[in-house]
């Protein structure tokens, strides 16, 4: 995904729900310069920047990630099909790491679920507000949480804090599919 498209979304969707530069970045914590500086980027801003952003203008993180940013229609069923959804390449933020945004259309989500495609090595350590729930599909996870490290066979799963700084990485010779469940605390309204 050309991470172009994530700093303009930041602009339309602020511009769409007629929110300031100034008010937004009061909500966020991060200065207005800032701000203009991520939305002129040609490099999105890293993952807890955007979760700051997102629940600021009552968005999921996806919303951002999307290619085609629609006004939200209120729904209370969202079905996604298979056989329409793109794999999203890594991007700086997500180093390493490929994945597919499920229930992409859903607006309101109290969680936002994924499929990772872990990468062979660990580039850098995530952490960020809520609850996370990882599941193998296919392939071995080196999961680190923390100070640990936990070998995750396909079928194993965990379920963790995500404050505390997490990673992970394929092992063997088949890259590890995941699904993953991110739980925000701060519903994120649209």
């Amino acid at each position: 995904m050309d991470e172009k498209i994530i700093s303009s979304n930041i602009k339309k969707l602020r511009t769409q729900k007629k929110v300031t530069l100034q008010a937004l970045a009061k909500r966020t914590g991060l200065t207005k310069g800032y701000l203009s500086k991520v939305e002129r980027s040609e490099k999105a801003p890293p993952y807890s920047t955007l979760t700051k952003i997102a629940g600021a203008l009552g968005v999921e993180v996806t919303t951002m990630l999307s290619k085609n940013i629609e006004p939200p229609i209120d729904v209370r069923l969202c079905l996604s099909r298979g056989k329409n959804r793109e794999i999203i390449k890594e991007t700086s933020q997500f180093s390493g790491y490929d994945y597919e945004v499920l229930a992409e259309n859903k607006p309101g989500k109290n969680m936002e679920p994924f499929i990772i495609h872990a990468p062979w090595e660990i580039r850098k350590m995530y952490s960020h507000e809520g609850e996370e729930f990882m599941y193998v599909m296919e392939g071995t996870l080196e999961f680190l949480y923390g100070e640990e490290t936990y070998v995750l066979e396909k079928g194993d799963n965990v379920y963790f804090d995500s404050c505390v700084p997490h990673s992970g990485k394929s092992l063997g010779d088949k890259k590890s599919r995941l699904l993953v469940v991110i739980y925000f605390y701060k519903r994120n309204r649209q």
